[in-house]
C-alpha cells in the first residue's frame, strides 16, 4: 500500500519555523519493508506554538482543531486528487488518569524535544521519528534494534500501569509482526494483567478486531493471553476451555487449541473470526461422557446465546452481533439436505450469510486436525448457486402477494394475523417455489384463514 504524505510546500514552510518529523507506526513499517499498512502518516512538529502551527497549515487546507486538549490537530488536503486526513501533533507528556484510562492529562509543549515525546510512547519500535529536514533516523531507544531482532520491548517499567491497553497491543503486534515480546516485557504483562479491568471495554475490542483480523495467524495472540493471564481476564469464557479434550476420533486437539485453528483457518473477516472464535465455546459445558467419546450436544445453541452475552458485554454492534450468533447457531448445518431443506436453510441464514457459513464449515473440517475433506460443502455449495440462479423466493418481499393484498382481499384489520398469513405463504414456496403465483397464494391464505376459523 502507498503511503500517502503531506506536501512538499507544507514541510517546507513548517521547516522555516520549526522541525517536523514522521512519528509512530510509519517510521516503524517503512524501516520492516516497503509494504506499509497505514493509508495516511501521523506527524511531530517541534518548536512552533499550536495556534501558529494552526494557522499555517490553514494555508493549505481544512484545519480541524478537535485535538486541541492534547495538542493535535487533524489536517486535511487534496492529495492525488483525493482528500487525506493527517494527525499533526506538539511533542507532549502524558499519563491516562481515571476510570477506565478513557482520559489522558496531557502536557503538550512545542519547546520539548523529539527525543522526549517518543519516551511517552508504548513500545520501543513505535518511539522512532524521521526527520523531514534531513531524514535522520531519531531512535533514542534503539527500536531499530529491536526490529532487527524482532522483538517487542516495553519503552519503559510505568509502560502498562500508565495505559493497561499496552498489554493487548504488545500481544497484537506480536501476532501481527510475527515479533516475540521480550521477557522483561512478558514478565511484567503477566504481572499487570488484572489491570486491564480499568481499560474501556470499546479499547479492548478494538485491539481484539485488530489481532482477529490484521494478524495472519490470530492464534498467536490468543495463546500469549493465555500465558500471560490476559485471557482469563478479557475471555473467560474462552479460558474455560483450555484443556478440555474431545475424545472420540473426530478431534486431533483440544477445544482451545481447535478454536484457535479454526480462528487461523477462517477468512479474515471480523464477523467470522469472531464466529470462528465462540463456535465451540460452550464445549465445556456440554461435555457428556459417553462409550467411546464424548458428546456436546447443543453447543451450538449454547454458544450462539454466549456469543451474542460476550459480544454485548464487549459493546459490539447489533448487526455484527446478529452475524456472529447465527453463524455460530448454524455451523453444525448437513449438507445431505433436499432442494427444500437447502432453500430453507438459505431462508434462515439468509443470502449475506450464506457462504460464509460455508467457509466457517471448511475451515471447521480443517481444524480438526484430522485430514478430512470438503467435497460435500464444495457440492453443497454448486447446488445453491445453482439455486439462486432460478431467483426463487426467499423473503416476504419476493411474494407475489403482500399484506395489504391480504388485508383487503380477506378485510382483515392490520394485526399479527396478516403476519401470521404471509409466514405460512413463505412456507409453502420454500416447499414449491412454482407456487408463487398470486392466485395460487391467495387461495392458500383462503385455506389457512378457514382452517383457522374453525380451530378457534
Amino acid at each position: 500500500m502507498i503511503m500517502c504524505t503531506i506536501s512538499d510546500t507544507v514541510v517546507s514552510d513548517i521547516l522555516q519555523q520549526g522541525q517536523i518529523y514522521e512519528v509512530g507506526g510509519a517510521v516503524r513499517d517503512r524501516l520492516l519493508s516497503n509494504a506499509i499498512e497505514a493509508k495516511d502518516m501521523d506527524y511531530l512538529v517541534c518548536g512552533i506554538p499550536y495556534t501558529d502551527l494552526s494557522k499555517l497549515l490553514g494555508n493549505y487546507g481544512k484545519v480541524d482543531l478537535v485535538g486541541r486538549s492534547f495538542g493535535v490537530i487533524k489536517f486535511t488536503q487534496k492529495r492525488n486528487s483525493d482528500l487525506h486526513t493527517f494527525d499533526i501533533s506538539l511533542p507532549r507528556k502524558e499519563h491516562s488518569t481515571g476510570v477506565g484510562h478513557k482520559d489522558f492529562e496531557v502536557l503538550f509543549d512545542p519547546d520539548l524535544s523529539v527525543e522526549e515525546d517518543l519516551t511517552r510512547r508504548d513500545f520501543t519500535i513505535n518511539a522512532m521519528a524521521l526527520s523531514l529536514d534531513n531524514d535522520e533516523l531519531i531512535d533514542p531507544l534503539n527500536g531499530q534494534l529491536d526490529l532487527e531482532k524482532k522483538q517487542i520491548r516495553m519503552v519503559s517499567t510505568r509502560a502498562f500501569p500508565e495505559d493497561p491497553l499496552r498489554m493487548l497491543r504488545a500481544i497484537q503486534f506480536s501476532a501481527r509482526l510475527g515479533f516475540s515480546i521480550e521477557p522483561k516485557t512478558l514478565k511484567a504483562i503477566k504481572e499487570n494483567a488484572a489491570l486491564i479491568h480499568s481499560v474501556s471495554v470499546e479499547r479492548i475490542s478494538e485491539e481484539l478486531n485488530k489481532l482477529l483480523v490484521r494478524a495472519k495467524e490470530p492464534s498467536v495472540g490468543f495463546r500469549l493471553m493465555q500465558e500471560t493471564g490476559l485471557l482469563k481476564e478479557v475471555l473467560p469464557e474462552l479460558e474455560e476451555s483450555v484443556g478440555v479434550d474431545q475424545p472420540g476420533g473426530y478431534h486431533k486437539y483440544e477445544v482451545f487449541e481447535h478454536i484457535l485453528h479454526m480462528i487461523d483457518e477462517t477468512p479474515p473477516k471480523l464477523h467470522m473470526r469472531l464466529a470462528a472464535l465462540f463456535h465451540d465455546i460452550t464445549k465445556p459445558r456440554a461435555k457428556r461422557i459417553v462409550e467411546g467419546g464424548a458428546t456436546f450436544y447443543g453447543h451450538e445453541k449454547t454458544g450462539a446465546i454466549m456469543a451474542g452475552k460476550v459480544l454485548r458485554r464487549l459493546r459490539y454492534s447489533t448487526e455484527l452481533i446478529k452475524q456472529v450468533k447465527m453463524l455460530v447457531d448454524r455451523h453444525m448445518f448437513t449438507t445431505a439436505v433436499s432442494d427444500k431443506g437447502m432453500r430453507r436453510l438459505i431462508k434462515r441464514v439468509g443470502l449475506d450469510l450464506i457462504f460464509d457459513l460455508l467457509d466457517i464449515r471448511r475451515a471447521d473440517v480443517v481444524a480438526q486436525g484430522m485430514g478430512g475433506t470438503t467435497e460435500d460443502v464444495d457440492e453443497f455449495e454448486q447446488a445453491i448457486r445453482e439455486e439462486l440462479e432460478k431467483r426463487p423466493p426467499f423473503s416476504l418481499q419476493d411474494l407475489t402477494v403482500n399484506g395489504n393484498d391480504i388485508m383487503k382481499t380477506f378485510e382483515l384489520p392490520g394485526t399479527p394475523l396478516v403476519g401470521e398469513v404471509l409466514d405460512y405463504l413463505m412456507e409453502k414456496v420454500l416447499d414449491n417455489p412454482e407456487d408463487n403465483d398470486r392466485e395460487k397464494l391467495m387461495e392458500f391464505a383462503r385455506s389457512y384463514l378457514a382452517n383457522r376459523s374453525n380451530i378457534n
